[in-house]
Protein backbone atom coordinates (compact mmCIF):
# COMPACT_ATOMS: atom_id res chain seq x y z
CA UNK A 1 0.00 0.00 0.00
CA UNK A 2 0.94 3.54 -0.54
CA UNK A 3 -0.07 6.89 0.68
CA UNK A 4 0.85 9.94 -0.75
CA UNK A 5 0.12 13.17 0.35
CA UNK A 6 -0.36 15.91 -2.47
CA UNK A 7 1.40 19.23 -2.63
CA UNK A 8 -2.14 20.78 -1.84
CA UNK A 9 -1.14 24.24 -1.09
CA UNK A 10 -2.75 24.78 2.29
CA UNK A 11 -5.22 22.18 2.10
CA UNK A 12 -5.75 18.52 2.20
CA UNK A 13 -5.47 16.07 -0.64
CA UNK A 14 -4.42 12.22 -0.23
CA UNK A 15 -3.92 9.33 -2.56
CA UNK A 16 -4.23 5.66 -0.68
CA UNK A 17 -3.29 3.15 -3.50
CA UNK A 18 -3.32 -0.86 -2.98
CA UNK A 19 -4.20 -4.40 -4.22
CA UNK A 20 -6.84 -6.31 -3.21
CA UNK A 21 -6.68 -10.14 -4.25
CA UNK A 22 -4.70 -8.25 -6.60
CA UNK A 23 -6.85 -6.02 -8.02
CA UNK A 24 -5.88 -2.18 -7.97
CA UNK A 25 -7.52 -0.10 -5.51
CA UNK A 26 -7.48 3.51 -5.25
CA UNK A 27 -9.11 5.75 -2.77
CA UNK A 28 -8.82 9.71 -2.96
CA UNK A 29 -9.41 11.78 0.30
CA UNK A 30 -9.81 15.32 -0.82
CA UNK A 31 -8.34 17.43 -3.44
CA UNK A 32 -7.21 20.20 -1.45
CA UNK A 33 -7.67 23.99 -3.24
CA UNK A 34 -8.60 24.32 -6.62
CA UNK A 35 -5.11 24.92 -8.32
CA UNK A 36 -4.44 21.33 -6.75
CA UNK A 37 -6.16 19.88 -9.98
CA UNK A 38 -5.75 23.07 -12.18
CA UNK A 39 -4.95 26.49 -11.43
CA UNK A 40 -6.51 29.11 -13.33
CA UNK A 41 -3.66 29.84 -16.24
CA UNK A 42 -3.85 25.86 -16.68
CA UNK A 43 -1.10 24.87 -14.84
CA UNK A 44 -1.80 21.20 -13.69
CA UNK A 45 -1.16 20.43 -10.04
CA UNK A 46 -0.86 16.68 -8.45
CA UNK A 47 -4.43 15.44 -8.46
CA UNK A 48 -4.34 16.51 -11.92
CA UNK A 49 -1.50 13.95 -12.44
CA UNK A 50 -3.06 11.32 -10.69
CA UNK A 51 -6.19 11.07 -12.08
CA UNK A 52 -4.68 10.76 -15.22
CA UNK A 53 -2.04 8.06 -14.11
CA UNK A 54 -5.36 6.27 -12.63
CA UNK A 55 -7.22 6.96 -15.55
CA UNK A 56 -4.24 5.86 -18.28
CA UNK A 57 -3.83 2.17 -16.09
CA UNK A 58 -7.69 1.56 -16.89
CA UNK A 59 -8.10 1.71 -13.17
CA UNK A 60 -10.40 3.09 -10.98
CA UNK A 61 -11.34 5.45 -8.39
CA UNK A 62 -12.66 2.94 -5.96
CA UNK A 63 -13.53 5.38 -3.31
CA UNK A 64 -13.71 9.24 -2.70
CA UNK A 65 -14.13 10.75 0.51
CA UNK A 66 -15.13 14.36 0.72
CA UNK A 67 -14.46 15.27 4.39
CA UNK A 68 -16.48 18.51 4.76
CA UNK A 69 -17.36 21.39 3.18
CA UNK A 70 -14.54 23.93 3.13
CA UNK A 71 -12.39 25.22 0.02
CA UNK A 72 -9.50 23.80 0.91
CA UNK A 73 -10.51 20.17 0.77
CA UNK A 74 -13.49 20.42 -1.68
CA UNK A 75 -12.32 23.17 -4.01
CA UNK A 76 -9.38 20.40 -6.17
CA UNK A 77 -12.31 17.96 -6.08
CA UNK A 78 -14.85 19.94 -7.52
CA UNK A 79 -12.54 22.28 -9.99
CA UNK A 80 -12.05 18.36 -11.34
CA UNK A 81 -15.64 17.47 -11.85
CA UNK A 82 -15.74 21.32 -13.57
CA UNK A 83 -13.19 20.71 -15.88
CA UNK A 84 -13.82 17.06 -16.68
CA UNK A 85 -16.92 15.62 -18.49
CA UNK A 86 -15.48 12.26 -18.14
CA UNK A 87 -14.86 12.28 -13.92
CA UNK A 88 -17.91 10.07 -12.88
CA UNK A 89 -16.60 7.15 -15.12
CA UNK A 90 -13.83 7.10 -12.88
CA UNK A 91 -15.24 7.62 -9.57
CA UNK A 92 -17.05 4.19 -8.19
CA UNK A 93 -17.94 5.33 -5.06
CA UNK A 94 -18.50 8.27 -2.77
CA UNK A 95 -18.13 9.35 0.90
CA UNK A 96 -19.61 12.64 1.43
CA UNK A 97 -22.34 14.36 4.29
CA UNK A 98 -24.51 16.29 2.00
CA UNK A 99 -26.67 19.10 3.31
CA UNK A 100 -30.24 17.64 1.84
CA UNK A 101 -29.56 14.22 3.48
CA UNK A 102 -28.41 15.61 6.78
CA UNK A 103 -32.02 17.72 6.91
CA UNK A 104 -33.83 14.28 6.26
CA UNK A 105 -31.65 12.65 8.62
CA UNK A 106 -32.46 14.93 10.91
CA UNK A 107 -35.86 15.50 10.10
CA UNK A 108 -35.30 19.66 9.64
CA UNK A 109 -35.09 22.33 7.35
CA UNK A 110 -32.08 22.49 4.53
CA UNK A 111 -29.33 25.16 4.33
CA UNK A 112 -29.13 26.24 1.06
CA UNK A 113 -25.72 27.52 1.95
CA UNK A 114 -24.42 23.57 2.10
CA UNK A 115 -26.05 23.62 -1.71
CA UNK A 116 -22.97 23.07 -4.12
CA UNK A 117 -22.98 22.80 -8.19
CA UNK A 118 -21.35 21.39 -10.79
CA UNK A 119 -20.62 23.71 -13.00
CA UNK A 120 -19.51 23.31 -16.57
CA UNK A 121 -15.46 24.63 -17.34
CA UNK A 122 -15.76 26.80 -14.34
CA UNK A 123 -12.99 26.96 -11.84
CA UNK A 124 -14.35 27.84 -8.60
CA UNK A 125 -17.72 26.33 -7.49
CA UNK A 126 -17.83 29.02 -5.08
CA UNK A 127 -17.80 31.99 -7.52
CA UNK A 128 -19.24 31.15 -10.54
CA UNK A 129 -22.17 32.87 -12.01
CA UNK A 130 -23.15 30.00 -14.09
CA UNK A 131 -26.37 27.92 -13.53
CA UNK A 132 -25.13 23.81 -12.90
CA UNK A 133 -26.12 20.67 -11.45
CA UNK A 134 -26.64 20.06 -7.35
CA UNK A 135 -23.69 17.46 -6.40
CA UNK A 136 -26.03 15.15 -5.03
CA UNK A 137 -27.89 15.30 -8.28
CA UNK A 138 -24.64 14.57 -10.23
CA UNK A 139 -23.48 11.99 -7.61
CA UNK A 140 -27.14 10.42 -8.00
CA UNK A 141 -27.67 10.52 -11.47
CA UNK A 142 -23.94 8.88 -12.35
CA UNK A 143 -24.48 6.36 -9.47
CA UNK A 144 -21.99 7.12 -7.70
CA UNK A 145 -23.79 8.04 -4.04
CA UNK A 146 -26.40 6.13 -2.20
CA UNK A 147 -26.95 9.08 0.30
CA UNK A 148 -25.80 7.41 3.50
CA UNK A 149 -24.55 9.61 6.27
CA UNK A 150 -21.33 8.89 7.57
CA UNK A 151 -20.99 9.34 10.89
CA UNK A 152 -19.47 8.20 14.01
CA UNK A 153 -19.45 4.69 15.31
CA UNK A 154 -19.70 2.94 12.15
CA UNK A 155 -17.65 0.48 10.69
CA UNK A 156 -16.81 -0.24 7.05
CA UNK A 157 -15.31 -2.93 5.20
CA UNK A 158 -14.01 -2.01 1.85
CA UNK A 159 -10.92 -3.35 -0.03
CA UNK A 160 -9.68 -5.27 2.42
CA UNK A 161 -9.46 -2.31 4.82
CA UNK A 162 -11.58 -1.65 7.53
CA UNK A 163 -12.89 2.21 8.54
CA UNK A 164 -13.84 3.09 11.50
CA UNK A 165 -15.43 6.26 11.67
CA UNK A 166 -14.52 8.82 14.57
CA UNK A 167 -16.11 11.89 13.42
CA UNK A 168 -18.64 13.65 12.90
CA UNK A 169 -21.52 13.17 15.41
CA UNK A 170 -25.16 13.77 15.49
CA UNK A 171 -24.03 17.19 17.09
CA UNK A 172 -21.82 18.23 15.01
CA UNK A 173 -24.04 17.43 11.91
CA UNK A 174 -26.92 19.51 13.31
CA UNK A 175 -24.36 21.87 13.60
CA UNK A 176 -23.49 22.12 10.62
CA UNK A 177 -27.38 22.07 9.27
CA UNK A 178 -28.12 24.81 11.49
CA UNK A 179 -25.01 27.47 12.03
CA UNK A 180 -22.87 26.73 8.69
CA UNK A 181 -22.19 29.76 6.37
CA UNK A 182 -20.15 30.12 3.10
CA UNK A 183 -16.39 31.09 3.35
CA UNK A 184 -16.17 34.56 3.74
CA UNK A 185 -12.41 34.73 3.57
CA UNK A 186 -11.29 32.22 0.81
CA UNK A 187 -8.26 34.01 -0.44
CA UNK A 188 -7.11 35.69 2.79
CA UNK A 189 -5.16 35.38 5.74
CA UNK A 190 -6.23 35.73 9.68
CA UNK A 191 -4.04 34.82 11.82
CA UNK A 192 0.18 35.34 12.65
CA UNK A 193 2.65 32.32 13.04
CA UNK A 194 3.96 31.48 15.71
CA UNK A 195 7.54 30.28 14.68
CA UNK A 196 9.67 32.96 16.19
CA UNK A 197 8.65 30.94 19.58
CA UNK A 198 10.97 28.05 20.86
CA UNK A 199 9.52 24.42 21.32
CA UNK A 200 11.20 25.01 25.04
CA UNK A 201 8.96 28.01 26.02
CA UNK A 202 5.91 26.60 24.49
CA UNK A 203 6.85 23.07 26.00
CA UNK A 204 7.47 24.89 29.69
CA UNK A 205 4.08 26.99 29.12
CA UNK A 206 1.72 24.35 28.23
CA UNK A 207 3.36 22.38 31.35
CA UNK A 208 1.90 25.02 33.56
CA UNK A 209 -1.09 23.82 35.39
CA UNK A 210 -2.69 26.67 34.79
CA UNK A 211 -2.49 26.56 30.95
CA UNK A 212 -5.80 26.23 29.22
CA UNK A 213 -6.53 24.56 26.16
CA UNK A 214 -8.53 26.53 23.82
CA UNK A 215 -10.65 24.49 20.97
CA UNK A 216 -11.70 24.70 17.61
CA UNK A 217 -15.43 26.23 16.79
CA UNK A 218 -15.39 26.10 12.92
CA UNK A 219 -18.87 24.66 12.37
CA UNK A 220 -17.57 22.92 9.40
CA UNK A 221 -14.60 21.55 10.53
CA UNK A 222 -16.55 19.88 13.34
CA UNK A 223 -18.75 17.82 10.72
CA UNK A 224 -15.29 16.48 9.61
CA UNK A 225 -15.18 12.57 8.29
CA UNK A 226 -12.55 11.41 10.36
CA UNK A 227 -11.59 7.59 10.59
CA UNK A 228 -9.16 4.77 11.75
CA UNK A 229 -8.37 2.65 8.35
CA UNK A 230 -6.98 -0.97 9.11
CA UNK A 231 -4.41 -2.09 6.69
CA UNK A 232 -3.21 -6.17 7.67
CA UNK A 233 -1.91 -5.57 10.86
CA UNK A 234 -1.24 -1.54 11.12
CA UNK A 235 -3.63 1.51 11.49
CA UNK A 236 -3.91 5.18 10.03
CA UNK A 237 -5.43 7.90 11.57
CA UNK A 238 -6.56 10.46 9.05
CA UNK A 239 -8.48 13.05 10.69
CA UNK A 240 -9.47 15.69 8.45
CA UNK A 241 -9.95 19.26 10.54
CA UNK A 242 -11.98 17.33 12.97
CA UNK A 243 -12.43 18.22 16.46
CA UNK A 244 -10.50 16.73 18.72
CA UNK A 245 -13.15 15.78 21.65
CA UNK A 246 -15.12 14.20 18.68
CA UNK A 247 -12.27 12.14 17.56
CA UNK A 248 -11.60 11.13 21.51
CA UNK A 249 -15.62 10.73 21.82
CA UNK A 250 -15.24 8.12 18.69
CA UNK A 251 -11.68 6.66 19.72
CA UNK A 252 -13.73 5.66 23.20
CA UNK A 253 -16.58 4.73 21.32
CA UNK A 254 -14.05 1.63 19.36
CA UNK A 255 -12.61 1.06 23.28
CA UNK A 256 -9.43 3.36 23.16
CA UNK A 257 -8.10 5.32 26.46
CA UNK A 258 -5.21 6.35 27.96
CA UNK A 259 -5.11 3.17 30.10
CA UNK A 260 -5.34 0.91 25.89
CA UNK A 261 -3.81 3.58 23.38
CA UNK A 262 -4.42 3.22 19.95
CA UNK A 263 -1.44 2.47 18.21
CA UNK A 264 -0.89 3.33 14.82
CA UNK A 265 1.77 3.63 12.10
CA UNK A 266 0.83 7.20 11.03
CA UNK A 267 -1.49 9.66 12.17
CA UNK A 268 -2.35 12.90 10.03
CA UNK A 269 -2.83 15.64 11.97
CA UNK A 270 -5.95 17.61 12.07
CA UNK A 271 -6.55 20.89 10.97
CA UNK A 272 -3.31 21.21 9.28
CA UNK A 273 -1.46 21.43 12.37
CA UNK A 274 -3.37 23.89 14.05
CA UNK A 275 -3.34 24.14 18.04
CA UNK A 276 -7.06 23.95 18.20
CA UNK A 277 -7.47 20.67 16.67
CA UNK A 278 -4.47 18.40 18.61
CA UNK A 279 -5.00 18.12 22.36
CA UNK A 280 -3.20 16.54 25.47
CA UNK A 281 -5.93 14.22 25.96
CA UNK A 282 -5.36 13.03 21.85
CA UNK A 283 -2.09 12.22 21.88
CA UNK A 284 -2.38 10.49 25.38
CA UNK A 285 -4.66 8.06 23.55
CA UNK A 286 -2.69 7.85 20.48
CA UNK A 287 0.62 6.48 20.08
CA UNK A 288 2.72 6.84 17.41
CA UNK A 289 5.93 8.36 16.42
CA UNK A 290 4.67 9.26 12.63
CA UNK A 291 2.52 12.32 12.16
CA UNK A 292 2.03 14.30 9.15
CA UNK A 293 1.37 18.07 8.81
CA UNK A 294 -0.28 19.20 5.09
CA UNK A 295 0.28 23.16 4.98
CA UNK A 296 2.26 25.41 2.51
CA UNK A 297 1.70 28.11 5.81
CA UNK A 298 0.65 30.20 3.38
CA UNK A 299 -2.79 30.86 5.10
CA UNK A 300 -3.97 31.47 8.76
CA UNK A 301 -0.72 31.20 10.21
CA UNK A 302 -1.19 27.37 9.93
CA UNK A 303 0.79 24.92 11.17
CA UNK A 304 1.10 26.33 14.79
CA UNK A 305 4.42 25.55 16.10
CA UNK A 306 3.02 25.07 19.85
CA UNK A 307 0.93 22.04 18.20
CA UNK A 308 4.21 20.85 17.58
CA UNK A 309 5.65 21.42 20.38
CA UNK A 310 3.26 19.84 22.08
CA UNK A 311 3.79 16.25 20.13
CA UNK A 312 7.22 16.69 21.03
CA UNK A 313 6.45 17.16 24.67
CA UNK A 314 4.28 14.09 24.54
CA UNK A 315 6.51 12.24 22.63
CA UNK A 316 10.15 13.09 22.21
CA UNK A 317 10.68 10.89 19.74
CA UNK A 318 8.26 11.87 17.15
CA UNK A 319 9.08 12.32 13.83
CA UNK A 320 7.44 15.04 11.98
CA UNK A 321 6.70 14.66 8.05
CA UNK A 322 5.64 17.34 6.17
CA UNK A 323 4.56 17.80 2.61
CA UNK A 324 6.36 20.91 2.10
CA UNK A 325 9.68 21.68 3.11
CA UNK A 326 8.94 24.37 6.32
CA UNK A 327 11.88 23.34 8.29
CA UNK A 328 14.12 26.13 7.55
CA UNK A 329 10.58 28.74 8.17
CA UNK A 330 9.33 27.04 11.44
CA UNK A 331 12.42 25.67 13.58
CA UNK A 332 15.24 28.25 15.17
CA UNK A 333 18.81 27.03 16.09
CA UNK A 334 17.81 26.77 19.51
CA UNK A 335 14.66 24.17 18.90
CA UNK A 336 17.21 21.71 17.66
CA UNK A 337 19.77 21.83 20.66
CA UNK A 338 16.72 21.77 23.21
CA UNK A 339 14.78 19.21 21.77
CA UNK A 340 17.47 16.39 20.41
CA UNK A 341 15.33 13.32 19.89
CA UNK A 342 13.05 14.61 17.44
CA UNK A 343 13.53 14.77 13.89
CA UNK A 344 11.63 16.80 11.17
CA UNK A 345 11.33 15.39 7.95
CA UNK A 346 10.12 16.26 4.28
CA UNK A 347 7.88 13.00 3.18
CA UNK A 348 4.78 13.48 1.13
CA UNK A 349 5.00 9.57 0.22
CA UNK A 350 4.88 6.45 2.70
CA UNK A 351 4.92 2.55 1.61
CA UNK A 352 3.59 -0.13 3.42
Amino acid sequence: MKIKFFKAFNGDSIWISLLENKTPRNIIIDGGIGDTYQNNVGRKGELFDAVESIRALKQNIDLLVLTHFDDDHIGGILRWLNKDKDASKLIRKVWFNSGKEIANKLESDENKDLDIEIVDGADDFHTSPKQGIKFEKYLRDNNLWEGEIIEQGKVHDLFGLKFKILSPNPEKLDNLLKLYEKQKDYFTSGAEYDFQTSLKDFIDEENQPIFKFKKDTSVANGSSIAFIMDYESKCFLFLADAHPSIVIEGLNRFGYDKNNPLNAELVKIAHHGSMYNTNKEFLEIVKTDNYLISSNATKHGLPNKRTIARIINNNPNAIIHFNYDLRDQIFLEEDWNDCLLFKAKVTDEFTY
